[in-house]
């Protein structure tokens, strides 16, 4: 087993959705449902980094764990890596899981399996991907794709992603899903890391990774989660929790 720590990165500052994580679903901040369901994944304890004592304070109200980071950190993976260094610098935590603080509505399940891939000791980062259903999707530039070589049924190795439609030709297309779960020393070697050309072109984090030789492999499973970015997502995320409450 795994010895993991779940990391959510939050951050108030959202044009599209101000105070984001403060918004209230079915009775609690949505920082707080995206930590019950991490949770509820039973994989290691959950710590919220925040980048103020607003976020924090929701935390801990509801019994959870917040540490506060620079607000001016530029990306939630360096917001990762500084919180871990503060909650646990002896270095207890040999594997750290980011999960995304708009995903109140995620499958505990699917945090679960983004661990699956480290169970090769190759694979420095692991992270998630569904296959895409939609037509529409294939060509959305907001709909990232995972391009890999296949391992096995439910797992790819990363080749690279991309907004294109990618690859060309007949089969399925994998929509990206942004969960990882890293080595710690990847962690800490990735946000060492100056953003690479692929990564500032694609605005793609995880190119940067893969610019370095890093090895990712990305799991399959069976539904993308829903990523609150806008008032319609909020209203999607409180009707599929009440749902769940019935």
């Amino acid at each position: 087993m795994l010895n993991a720590l779940v990391v959510i990165p939050a951050r108030l500052a959202s044009t599209r959705l101000p105070n984001k994580p403060l918004a209230d679903i079915c009775g609690a901040p949505m920082i707080v449902q995206v930590l019950r369901r991490a949770m509820e994944a039973e994989i290691g304890p959950v710590l919220v980094a925040a980048d103020g004592e607003e976020i924090a304070a929701a935390v801990r109200a509801a019994g959870g764990e917040a540490v506060v980071t620079d607000p001016d950190l530029p990306s939630g993976s360096d917001r990762i890596a500084a919180a871990l260094r503060s909650y646990d610098p002896e270095g207890r935590y040999a594997t750290i899981v980011n999960v995304q603080g708009d995903l109140p509505t995620i499958d505990p399940a699917a945090v679960r399996a983004a661990l699956a891939p480290l169970s090769e000791p190759r694979v420095d980062i692991a992270t998630l991907a569904a296959r895409i259903v939609r037509e529409e999707e294939r060509t959305d530039s907001n709909v990232v794709k995972a391009v890999g070589s296949p391992l096995s049924a439910t797992r790819l190795r990363a080749l690279y992603f991309t907004r294109a439609t990618a690859p060309w030709g007949a089969g399925d297309l994998f929509h990206h899903i942004g969960l990882y779960a890293y080595r710690r020393a990847a962690l800490e070697r990735f946000v060492a890391l100056p953003p690479s050309a692929l990564e500032k072109r694609e605005k793609l984090e995880q190119l940067r990774a893969l610019e370095a030789g890093m090895r990712i492999d990305v799991e399959i499973v069976e539904t993308v989660p829903l990523g609150v970015d806008a008032r319609d997502d909020l209203e999607r995320a409180r009707a599929i929790l009440e749902d769940r409450k019935q």
